[in-house]
């Protein structure tokens, strides 16, 4: 049984497939449009889903499954319009969005052509975020809970999974978000584009918490442990706020209103420079959130007293706040997947699908079945890779780009040869472009799609955002840690194998890693594992064996664009940035100045 997971039309669409209770392949459409966040149909996905799973097309998929259910919570939206009588052309595009995920296969059918025989699930927007963190977990049973911006016309959902079952206990509902809370604020301090409230989250350390009394106006916490926004504050529930989320990238209109800008001063332009005050708001965004996501953490436990949390929702990104689980809840282990976004909904819907059809179910029944089929989702290495032959012809191509650069071109056919060259360049403060395997799901590159360098030299973060990552200078790096060495290094001992939370690295070691250490003496960590990326594990034993460093900064291979798919973009990267050596497969080419 062959299904096709999807997030379309929306910000960050996806793919994936399943065959037979195993994920194939994943992606999301943005690699291959090179448009951060694309949003519309994911056409060139679903071929890359299609040709890994060797399918001779659409005709060959059993059942699609879609991350959105149009119509659900209709009770909900007609008490919305009776009593806000939101502005007319809101609720023109909230209808549109509705149709267009409604009409999918239709969408689909015009796309490739073909009648499209697979039967088509709509899976609601929440559930499947709770199932691509749940049903891929490997707990038997988890408090569950989903936070994001809206989705099906909800912000939040709390339930608890039991074997392949599922449960939504209760939802917050439209207009009342924690994730629009923090767009807004994020769109207040000078970042504008869609998906930028990361930059909100690196800025946050770097200041004081002086506005929490102010932000208390803005987001109240009510007795249950569940939150309202203070809607004087923001424009998304009666203003015309533009979405557009169709064949480019998402953008959306101004969130907030002018009593905000009464309330905490001038909003500060994107083109002006970032002054103390805009750290300290940063500060006290992150810390008002903080406070609203720990109270539906405590909230959920009290009424499911679990030791496991599966956590999933575009807020389950904020991995400050995921790294202090553990510290300010009772939950003992937790689960995030790789893409906790909305492209992660799209193995939401096939994975919670997968758990329920009438001709598989039988198959999974059993939850220690349904685990150890998904249980690859340990891994995140779901993309596209080359061949040697692709990467070979690619430079044949390219040769005269190479030669023009001054860099020799070299193939280590030796791995162990490869890897200790690899380390012993990062070690003497060389600046790496490593492409290896499969292209990473998810946001964050993990080792395949990577730039790396030395953790030692403080100087290599400057160095990393000006001349390579062209990004803001506050911007943080991750260090990639052996599994086996993170209880010593870090004050958490725990799986990370998806950069999604952030830990305390213990003092004594502080000063040995300064280029991935933030200014509050945390990281954000990847935990690398032998058994899911051993080349990449390797690597980093050959740095600890050099340096005694059993870590490596790792940032994503990029240049404000979405991270490379292809051995052409890292290439086209390296030659227009100035890193010193890229590692395609076995491949080394290297700046000889």
């Amino acid at each position: 049984m062959n299904i096709l997971g999807l997030n379309a039309y929306h910000g960050d669409s996806a793919a994936c497939l399943f065959v037979d209770g195993k994920l194939i392949a994943a992606a999301e459409e943005e690699r291959f449009r090179r448009i951060k966040h694309w949003a519309g149909l994911p056409t060139q996905a679903i071929n890359y889903c299609l040709e890994e799973g060797k399918l001779r097309g659409l005709e060959e998929i059993d059942h699609i499954a879609i991350n959105r259910k149009p119509g659900v919570n209709n009770l909900r939206r007609l008490g919305f319009v009776l009593t806000h009588w939101p502005h007319p052309k809101l609720m023109a595009q909230k209808i549109k969005n509705i149709r267009s995920a409604a009409s999918v296969k239709e969408a689909l059918q015009a796309s490739y052509g073909t009648e499209i025989k697979a039967e088509v699930h709509h899976v609601e927007h929440h559930l499947a975020h709770l199932a691509s963190a749940f049903l891929v977990s490997g707990f038997s049973e988890a408090a569950c809970i989903s936070i994001d911006g809206f989705g099906d016309f909800a912000s939040t959902a709390f339930g608890t999974g039991q074997g392949s079952e599922l449960k939504i206990d209760d939802r917050v509902y439209f207009p009342h978000s924690l994730g629009i809370f923090y767009s807004a604020l994020t769109q207040f301090l000078g970042f504008p584009n869609y998906g930028d409230e990361y930059k909100v989250m690196g800025l946050a350390p770097y200041g004081e918490p002086n506005y929490l009394d102010a932000l208390r106006e803005v987001v109240r916490i009510r007795p249950d442990g569940t939150f309202r926004l203070n809607l004087k504050f923001f424009r998304h529930h009666i203003g015309n706020v533009s979405y557009t989320w169709k064949d480019c990238a998402p953008e959306v209109g101004i969130l907030y209103r002018r009593p905000l800008i009464d309330l905490l001063g001038s909003p500060r332009k994107p083109d002006e420079p970032i002054e103390q005050k805009h750290k300290d708001l940063a500060r006290s965004v992150q810390a008002t959130y903080e406070k609203a996501f720990f109270s539906l953490l405590q909230a959920l436990h009290k009424k499911h007293p679990s030791d496991n949390l599966a956590l999933a929702g575009g807020c389950a990104m904020n991995s400050v706040a995921n790294g202090k689980v553990y510290r300010r809840t009772p939950f003992k282990k937790m689960y995030l997947p790789a893409a906790a976004g909305d492209a992660g909904g799209a193995i939401g819907a096939a994975a919670y699908l997968l758990a329920h059809v009438s001709d598989h179910k039988s198959a999974v029944s059993d939850q220690s079945v349904l685990s150890s089929e998904f249980r690859a989702l340990i891994s995140a290495y779901l993309g596209p890779e080359a061949t040697e032959k692709e990467t070979l012809g690619l430079i044949e191509w390219k040769k005269k780009e190479i030669a023009d650069a001054d860099c020799s071109v070299s193939f280590v056919g030796d791995e162990e040869q490869l890897l200790k060259q690899t380390a012993q360049a990062i070690a003497d403060g060389k600046i790496v472009g490593w492409f290896q395997g499969r292209m990473e799901w998810g946001p964050r590159a993990l080792g395949n799609r990577s730039i790396l360098a030395d953790p030692r030299n403080a100087s290599i973060k400057d160095v990393l955002n000006a001349k390579i990552k062209r990004r803001e200078s506050f911007r943080p790096f991750a260090p990639s840690i052996l599994r086996e060495e993170v209880a010593e290094w870090f004050e958490t001992d725990d799986d990370v194998p998806f950069m999604m939370q952030v830990f305390q690295i213990r003092p004594k070691y502080r000063e040995m890693i300064p280029a991935v250490i933030h200014v509050d003496g945390t990281g954000r960590l990847q935990t690398v594992h032998k058994e899911t990326n051993p080349r990449y594990h390797r690597l980093i034993e050959h740095f600890r064996e050099m340096t005694g460093i059993p870590l490596v900064l790792n940032t994503s291979f990029n240049e404000n664009e979405p991270v490379v798919c292809y051995p052409e973009e890292a290439l086209d990267c390296f030659l227009r940035t100035q890193m010193d050596v890229l590692v395609l497969g076995n491949f080394c080419i290297e700046r000889r100045n």
